[in-house]
């Protein structure tokens, strides 16, 4: 009969893949904080441009008490607390974000990012907590959400 032989293929094709490292067997998963901290990070070679840091901020425009951030509002931020700090350029997006709340409820708001395209520096890093304290203290936010990525850039 066709069948054992044909599930025994299928077996053996669903498999394929699934081998892992010895060492990885024995590794604690999650990785405990010491094990992770003490491995150096790979180095990031860019085939072409610079290495440098990609930052976005992402920006709710939703207020417990008020009105939402108006666009002249988020110009007017843009123009005065982002430019001045990062005056080689930036770009703009519009987002629709969601969190959950301490009470369990989820909200869903329209939100703004802001993409940075910067040196790997603590200056860089002391600007954008600037930018990102400004915001929440002007606007009322809880927080202004960081992700940093290295990025091969060239122009």
């Amino acid at each position: 009969m066709k069948t054992p032989a044909l599930l025994a293929v299928l077996v053996a094709m669903t498999l394929t893949g699934c081998v892992t490292a010895p060492h990885a067997l024995n590794a604690p998963y999650p990785p405990k904080a010491e094990q992770s901290a003490t491995q150096p990070a790979p180095q990031q070679v860019c085939k072409t441009g610079s290495l440098m840091t990609q930052s976005v901020l992402y920006f709710g425009l939703s207020r417990h008490d008020a009105a939402p951030v108006s666009a002249a509002e988020w110009q007017t931020f843009v123009d005065k607390d982002v430019t001045p700090r990062f005056k080689d350029g930036l770009s703009v997006f519009d987002a629709k974000g969601q969190w959950l709340r301490s009470e369990g409820v989820v909200i869903k708001e329209n939100s703004k990012a802001l993409m940075l395209i910067h040196a790997d520096t603590q200056e860089a890093q002391k600007k954008l907590g600037e930018i990102r304290d400004i915001y929440k203290k002007r606007f009322k936010q809880d927080s202004v959400m960081q992700v940093d990525n290295p990025a091969c850039v060239d122009f």
